[in-house]
């Protein structure tokens, strides 16, 4: 006999967190696609040609780097390729998931230091320029660009800027960014970045996207302390996009399937109109949680995620109730904060799918009478919605 799933452990009607997201509809049909043998020729030009286009996604003139794992292994693999023993390295720190990073980096540098502020705030590229300025020494800096568990995003362009200044390479974070705001790899000076499809591309968490300069290229060739036939291998993939050249190991073939999907459909509606449609949406769910009488996290709303609201959770409630309550009663899930920002915040994710401004009428009202139910007292659902509208038709 089957049995039957209480009210918490049924399946969400709207899944509206910070990831995984859903998958656009594209994305699961090819995900069902016959499986390929991947030393097929069709499947080996087909990866070629999937390569290519990510690459025009990424506006990269580089072709970028395909792992088989969700975007931690990129991370991880970003840190033992590029840090050498002898090497100083700085680690920005703006939020748990940058304060996280320092933990790869720090075991394999000689030199490990750290600017960290704190989490409703972001880095400033003027103390950047004065660290760098006062430890010449410095190799590799990095940061987080959209730190999650706190729904700010940090200047990558100007910090960028003055990391190359000072010679430096430049390691970015930019998985649940990339895709839902513009990120131009020449510009902001990135050496290189790390990201994913399964957040703002609308893909399943399966697989770990890179760009790598020359210049970080060149540092892992030379690192001794680099992985090579390992998972967390960069160098192994290097030409591993091109048809002619095999795979260091078995690539996800359906996973690949996805990404060509999500990319197809990004390239289709326009990069500019997909980033217009994430800060759309979250400029009408922050306009909603003022309205509501709630305060959002960052102690800016000019650092304010695009692809992220993140909202202070008020006196007296705790946040597994008031996500649990939001699923039982309305079948919304969100997420919650993580580690030091835990039972602090509740957070909406705006990527990919539920990057559409209608969802965030869900989200306030879910968020508006779960909060009224849980503290007995009733919240401007109207003005809320109506403050969200009013963003909707500018």
């Amino acid at each position: 006999m089957t049995q039957k799933l209480s009210a918490a452990q049924a399946p969400a009607l709207f899944t509206l967190t910070t990831g995984p997201v859903n998958c656009y509809p594209e994305v699961l049909s090819a995900l069902g696609k016959p499986v390929l043998y991947d030393y097929d020729p069709a499947f080996m030009a087909y990866y070629e040609n999937v390569t290519r286009k990510l690459a025009k996604a990424l506006s990269s003139n580089d072709m970028p780097i395909v792992l088989q794992g969700e975007p931690v292994l990129g991370l991880e693999a970003a840190a033992h390729s590029l840090v050498a023993p002898e090497d100083a390295v700085l680690n920005l720190a703006s939020g748990v998931y940058g304060a996280g990073y320092g933990e790869w980096l720090k075991p394999r540098a000689k030199d490990f230091h750290e600017i960290r502020v704190a989490y409703n705030d972001v880095i400033d590229p003027e103390a950047v320029d004065a660290f760098l300025s006062a430890h010449p020494e410095i190799t590799l800096v990095a940061v987080c660009h959209h730190d999650t568990p706190s729904g700010t995003i940090n200047p990558i362009q100007d910090i960028g800027q003055v990391v190359r200044k000072h010679g430096a390479l430049f390691v970015v974070d930019s998985v649940s960014a990339w895709a839902g705001v513009e990120v131009d790899i020449d510009a902001c000076c990135i050496d290189l970045l790390v990201t994913g499809p399964n957040k703002c591309l609308g893909c399943p968490p399966a697989l770990s996207i890179l760009t790598v300069s020359d210049r970080a290229w060149d540092k892992m060739a030379a690192n001794r302390a680099a992985p090579r036939a390992s998972i967390l291998s960069i160098l192994d993939w290097k030409d591993a996009w091109k048809a002619t050249e095999p795979f260091p190991f078995t690539p996800s073939v359906s996973e690949i399937y996805g990404l060509e999907a999500g990319i197809d459909r990004y390239l289709a509606e326009g990069p500019e109109n997909v980033w217009a449609r994430h800060a759309k949406t979250a400029k009408a769910m922050r306009a909603g949680i003022k309205a509501m009488g709630l305060d959002l996290w960052a102690v800016s709303e000019n650092i304010a995620s695009p692809t992220c609201t993140s909202i202070k959770l008020p006196d007296g409630v705790d946040e597994t109730d008031l996500r649990s309550l939001m699923k039982e009663a309305y079948g919304v899930v969100i997420s919650s904060g993580r580690a030091e920002t835990f039972n602090k915040l509740v957070r909406v994710g705006h990527m990919g799918p539920t990057a559409y401004p209608l969802y965030t009428i869900l989200a306030l009202t879910a968020l508006g009478g779960a909060l009224g139910q849980l503290l007995d007292k009733p919240f401007d659902i109207g003005s809320a919605v109506t403050a969200a509208e009013t963003v909707m038709r500018s």
